[in-house]
């Protein structure tokens, strides 16, 4: 086995500190990347903190990506040494039942995930990109397009197939208005791609502080939810809301904003359970969702309109040293719009 270096948590209430830790041995349909960028989820936050109750220590965080292909095994056909790659949420699944097929693998049961999971071996623990490289299987890694900067391009495998993937799924596009909700790492990357796809893009934001960069990266109409008369003026107007915020707002205030036959869908996920009321769906025959990234394939096709499009994420690029510290800021929600780590400080 290979050491790898990278940082990890600990326990849940200590910060993230250097840690080494062994990588499994490259098998013939492995790729071995050597880590570059990582983004920094609030997911991350979330699980070194164990605040969804399932962590297990010690743990390296990480789950945007990005880096340089170093090795592959013997039957691997897609990808060769110096190939731009990534890697998202999870590293294998379920490859016998019918739903991959249906290409729906990441909501179904044998999802390993990239860290704070288990191999298919059923015992080791999976561990993930805040390291110096990673070894994945052939079909659980991606193709960067060359136009995009590695940089820049790590929060799409969470960041950007997360709204990607609702987007496409409610058919977002020319004549629909969809409004996004909350204009940070996600919602700012909702924009962009709701523009790109060329539907009516609002921002609902809890102040007008962030308006101008809205405006600037796509949206046509920027309203502050603090503002009352907001909920007045888009009363049945909107086609699709994705809410992105984490913390617990009002979401019968946010589905009477939608059309008949509208969908609000839930990609941020509150701490505790939010009460929808009957009538904020049954008059107008309203939907309430959830989406969680997406499958492979179509985190594939999310980089390839990328591409085409030169979509990616507003960044600040940290070195290692600072996760700790970022962790605060993003909690503060001090940063626009996504942090990313520069691996190559790992080795300072």
């Amino acid at each position: 086995m290979a050491i790898a270096r990278g940082y990890a948590a600990t326990d849940a209430s200590k910060p993230l500190a250097p840690f080494t830790f062994e990588r499994r041995e490259p098998h013939d349909d492995d790729v071995v990347i050597d880590i570059q960028y990582c983004g920094v989820c609030h997911s991350d936050i979330h699980q070194a903190r164990n605040e969804w109750g399932n962590s297990t220590f010690p743990m390296v965080p990480g789950h945007e990506i990005v880096g340089i292909v170093r090795a592959v095994g013997s039957k691997v056909t897609k990808f060769k040494r110096g190939d731009r790659v990534g890697v998202g949420c999870f590293v294998d699944s379920c490859t016998t039942c019918a739903s991959r097929d249906l290409d729906l693998e990441h909501y179904m049961p044998g999802l390993v995930v990239t860290y704070n999971g288990v191999e298919a071996d059923g015992k080791t623990p999976t561990q993930g990109g805040y390291s110096d490289h990673i070894v994945v299987k052939e079909g659980y890694v991606l193709s960067i397009p060359e136009n995009l900067p590695l940089d820049a391009a790590a929060p799409l495998l969470c960041a950007g197939i997360t709204l990607y993937s609702p987007l496409r799924h409610w058919k977002a596009g020319p004549g629909k208005k969809v409004a996004i909700v909350g204009m940070g790492g996600l919602g700012h990357m909702g924009v962009k791609l709701a523009h790109a796809m060329g539907a009516e893009v609002t921002v609902l934001s809890q102040s007008l502080s962030k308006k101008e960069d809205g405006l600037k990266l796509g949206a046509d109409h920027y309203y502050a939810t603090n503002d009352p008369q907001t909920f007045e003026k888009l009363a049945g107007s909107l086609d699709l809301i994705i809410c992105t915020v984490g913390t617990e707002i009002d979401w019968n205030a946010y589905l009477n904003l939608l059309k008949v036959d509208g969908d609000f869908v839930v990609v941020g996920i509150p701490e505790n359970p939010v009460p929808v009321h009957a009538f904020s769906l049954v008059p107008a025959r309203r939907s309430i969702s959830g989406s969680m990234i997406g499958s492979i394939k179509e985190t594939q096709e999310m980089l390839d309109f990328c591409g085409e499009h030169n979509i990616v994420s507003e960044i600040e690029i940290i070195q290692m040293q600072e996760v700790n510290a970022a962790y605060e800021r993003v909690l503060k929600s001090d940063v626009r719009y996504r942090f990313v780590i520069d691996m190559a400080s790992i080795k300072a």
